[in-house]
């Protein structure tokens, strides 16, 4: 796959307030599903789709800001845990991110389906790895990266 001439998805993807625009349609569709919006039934906090765009953009290449500001991937990994598995739950939010894609203007390729194949991951992977309960999940765990060729791998 050949990526356009910028030097991340973070910029790709319209920088912060593209990942906003994404943030926001994606939350708008999440909480208009009857299975997604289950996982906010206590309710979005204020500052959710800041949050969600923070956490994007340090994971698809940009400033740390979330980690700088909000927590590691420690801590959200805590929040999305010990809730059991939810597979349903995981593809269906994974749709309404492919449609939120295209609410915020964001069809083409390969940066679409570059973006799809993270949320994919990290909705299957890293927030699905704790199931039983928070109190599994590591201290210190660091925000995945994303680049054009998929998940960064720290250097040994």
């Amino acid at each position: 796959r050949r990526p356009p001439a910028v030097t991340s998805l973070y910029e790709a993807a319209g920088r912060f307030d593209g990942l906003r625009r994404i943030a926001h349609a994606w939350h708008e569709r999440v909480m208009a599903d009857e299975v997604v919006s289950h996982a906010f039934h206590g309710g979005a906090r204020e500052d959710h789709i800041e949050r969600l765009a923070a956490y994007w953009a340090e994971a698809l290449g940009g400033p740390a800001a979330y980690s700088a500001t909000y927590g590691d991937e420690s801590f959200v990994e805590r929040l999305h845990s010990g809730n059991g598995e939810h597979r349903e739950m995981d593809r269906r939010a994974i749709d309404c991110f492919d449609a939120a894609l295209g609410d915020a203007g964001l069809t083409a390729e390969p940066l679409r389906s570059v973006l799809h194949e993270y949320f994919a991951w990290a909705t299957t992977t890293s927030m699905a790895m704790y199931h039983v309960s928070a109190d599994d999940v590591p201290p210190g765990l660091t925000i995945p990266r994303w680049s054009w060729q998929g998940l960064v791998r720290p250097e040994s």
